[in-house]
């Protein structure tokens, strides 16, 4: 039979018939699975059925499925709550970032300590065995064999405790300790436990029985400033870690839990009663007998009597400071155990203090005065004694580095030097002290009158106030300004930038009265700036650490390898200013700090109503500046800086030198063995009578040979376009400096 050819099937049925088939599919298999699964569960529940608990065993099974649930939950909340505790061990952890530094005097005397106390150079084999066992039967008898946290421990404090009726015994291990010393603070909460658990058992799994135990004995805080037992056996009874008797280990044993409570220094009844009951727990531990006790306890220790010491303490604030920023330079590298040798001279120290507080008890109801700062310092910045108030007890304000006073007229010599260096004065130049304003200022003088003509030297040595000012419009108008205002106030700025290069590091407001000290400095500031003119020229960075070791005795640091401080001033300049500062106490202002058979220059200065007094000045050996003032700024009593100031300041200076080999002042000749000899007021060389020693050179000498440093300097700095010259022209071509002039290779006196 003939078949017809069957039509095509168009694409929209067959999406409909396959549409279909998923649909059978489908329905079969969630059909085929719900059956499969029924199947599945009716087996799980015969085979539950069989290990069903009923009665007190279900009971304990779901309270241990609770537990367990808990228990994770809890776990995870302590895992987080640790976490911030573990990023503290990301650092270098085992490194203390507190410096402890003991500082000497520059005989190598032991002078006073900061930061904390402490010393981890003694080896753990080398404490003595019965401060070992007297600390782990009184804090931790089982540390050996426990994982950084003791149940049993803890579980016999509280018997213990709850004996006694209050905190008798602590429970946390020795690791654990360890712990919150390194990582955590002394707050007590739950959330510092947690954290003081979980980094002990992480201190087990880094380190070793031993270490962890050296580590203990070196870091834990045992009171008075002292951390680790070796620096509190050096505290307590002056002796090493090594040397301690029973009765002196016990002591320091039961300070481990309660440093403050049971210090011996504070508390010796109670700090004794404390070592009894470390000696019982020795016993009890099994460590020792009774019979080998019964020394310790009719012999119990006694603390060195540390009442009575004093020290100079604001030196030692201040020093201390300079350290940290040694340390903070990274010129110390990773040590914070530190010996500092300072160049602090106690005798003159003590001289100072003894002169401030002489002087003020004498005049200060007198003069309405109530404190006072001094420093005294090498013409190189090493500081030989530091005053910062009368009494450190009363206040730790640090007037001689902390106070900011106005220097009045002691500024001057600033303004002096920024002139003479620009080439627009020297000491023989004549100047006429007459009325000069800017704007509606107008500067008086101290006698409310106007002097006339007179050299520069004598305007200086009576301390005219009208000249500065005169001088910081020449220094602008210098530049080609001719407007008053405009040209002041670029004089002011080159007389700023001159004092910021001798040393002063405080703001410099700039006012219109700059030039006469209405700006603010401190005493060692202001003492280290006028040490430029006293060693020919050189800035001089204040210096309190002569050399530093580290716990082992090995020199780390030393100040004489560092650079020298630039040449700020021309030895023309600064035998010029020495010229004119010597004749303050000659002739001037300062007449009362005139030292009988030595040379010294300096400068006083008073501030308006009389609210601060100074006499900075120096020698060819020493610098000195001297501060009276009120710490609220109230005025004194018409106190001028030629009274208290330059008293204390001869005082100490007259006491420092003696037994000194005197050393001239760059560019003077010293003084004569007689006493002071006529000198010429005028013109710029001195002219004294009396043969100078040998080695000492004039003031001609002192500029000639400077001015040869400066040219050779001056040659150094020559630009390239000089030296690309032909050599016929490079010869020919003229250098000057200092007042010196070198044509082709020949250097020629003016």
């Amino acid at each position: 039979m003939d078949l017809k050819a069957q039509p095509p099937v168009s694409l929209w049925t067959r999406i409909k018939r396959g549409a279909l088939a998923f649909d059978a599919w489908l329905n079969d298999s969630l059909y085929s699975g719900g059956r499969q699964a029924a199947a599945a569960y009716e087996r799980f529940s015969e085979i539950m059925s069989c290990l069903r608990v009923r009665g007190a065993k279900r009971a304990l099974l779901d309270l241990s499925s609770e537990a367990a649930t808990l228990g994770t939950a809890g776990a995870v909340v302590l895992l987080a709550l640790a976490q911030p505790a573990f990023q503290e061990t990301s650092e270098n952890w085992l490194k203390t970032q507190e410096l402890a530094v003991t500082f000497l005097d520059r005989y190598g005397q032991e002078i006073g300590r900061r930061g904390i106390r402490h010393d981890d150079s003694v080896k753990l084999e080398e404490f003595p065995d019965h401060l070992i066992k007297a600390a782990l039967a009184t804090e931790d008898r089982r540390f050996f064999e426990h994982w950084g946290i003791d149940p049993i421990g803890t579980l016999r404090a509280l018997a213990v405790n709850a004996r006694g009726g209050g905190v008798v015994q602590g429970g946390s291990s020795i690791t654990q300790q360890l712990a919150k010393n390194l990582f955590l603070s002394n707050e007590r909460s739950l959330e510092r436990k947690i954290k003081e658990a979980f980094l002990a058992i992480w201190l087990e799994f880094h380190l070793t029985k031993q270490e962890i135990l050296k580590l203990y004995l070196d870091r834990a805080y045992l009171g008075g400033g002292a951390f680790g037992a070796a620096a509190a056996a050096e505290y307590y009874f002056g002796k090493s870690v090594k040397d301690l008797t029973l009765a002196e280990s016990a002591m320091l044993a039961g300070l481990f839990k309660a440093p403050t409570k049971y210090a011996p220094h504070i508390n010796l009844p109670a700090a004794r009663a404390r070592a009894n009951v470390v000696l019982n727990n020795m016993v009890e531990a099994g460590f020792l007998t009774e019979g080998q006790i019964q020394a310790a306890r009719r012999n119990p220790a006694t603390p060195v009597d540390r009442q009575h010491q004093t020290s100079p303490d604001y030196y030692l604030d201040w020093a201390f400071e300079q350290v940290k920023e040694l340390a903070n330079s990274g010129k110390l590298g990773s040590d914070r155990v530190l010996i500092v040798k300072t160049p602090l001279d106690l005798n003159i120290q003590k001289k100072a203090e003894e002169t401030i507080e002489t002087l003020l008890r004498q005049h200060g109801r007198q003069y309405h005065v109530d404190s006072a700062a001094m420093v005294v310092m090498d013409p190189d910045g090493a500081v030989r004694a530091m005053v910062g108030g009368r009494d450190y007890g009363e206040s730790e304000f640090n007037r001689a580095t902390q106070a900011l006073r106005q220097p009045g007229s002691s500024f001057k010599p600033y303004v002096y030097a920024a002139a003479l260096s620009a080439g627009l004065y020297r000491p023989n130049t004549i100047v006429t002290d007459t009325p000069v304003c800017i704007g509606n200022w107008c500067p008086a003088n101290y006698n409310r009158s106007h002097s006339g003509s007179m050299p520069l030297t004598v305007a200086l040595a009576k301390s005219i106030n009208t000249i500065p000012v005169m001088m910081s419009i020449a220094l602008g108008r210098q530049t080609g300004e001719t407007h008053v205002a405009r040209a002041a106030k670029i004089g002011r700025a080159r007389i700023i930038d001159t004092a910021r290069k001798m040393g002063l590091t405080t703001p410099l407001t700039d006012t219109v009265s700059l030039p006469i000290g209405a700006a603010e400095v401190n005493v060692l500031d202001h003492t280290a700036a006028y040490a430029v003119f006293a060693n020919g020229g050189r800035r001089a960075k204040p210096i309190a650490a002569l050399e530093v070791r580290n716990s082992s005795g090995e020199v780390i640091y030393r100040a004489d390898r560092e650079p020298r401080g630039p040449q700020v001033l021309s030895t023309r300049v600064v035998a010029d200013m020495n010229f004119m500062l010597s004749k303050v106490p000659e002739e001037g202002t300062g007449r009362r700090a005139a030292l009988d058979g030595i040379k010294s220059a300096g400068k006083t200065g008073t501030t308006n109503a009389y609210r601060d007094a100074w006499y900075v000045g120096y020698t060819g050996n020493l610098v000195a500046g001297v501060w009276f003032g009120n710490d609220d700024h109230s005025s004194t009593n018409n106190m001028t800086g030629g009274t208290l100031p330059a008293m204390a300041w001869k005082e100490v200076m007259a006491y420092a030198h003696q037994n000194l080999d005197i050393k001239p002042i760059p560019g003077l000749a010293p003084e004569p063995a007689g006493g002071r000899g006529p000198a010429v007021a005028q013109g710029s060389i001195v002219q004294v009578t009396g043969s100078a020693p040998a080695g000492a050179l004039s003031r001609r000498s002192f500029e000639v040979i400077g001015g040869i440093g400066e040219l050779f300097r001056t040659v150094e700095r020559a630009p390239a376009s000089f030296a690309k010259l032909p050599a016929s022209r490079a010869a020919a071509e003229p250098v000057s400096s200092g007042g010196l002039h070198a044509v082709g290779g020949r250097i020629a006196l003016p």
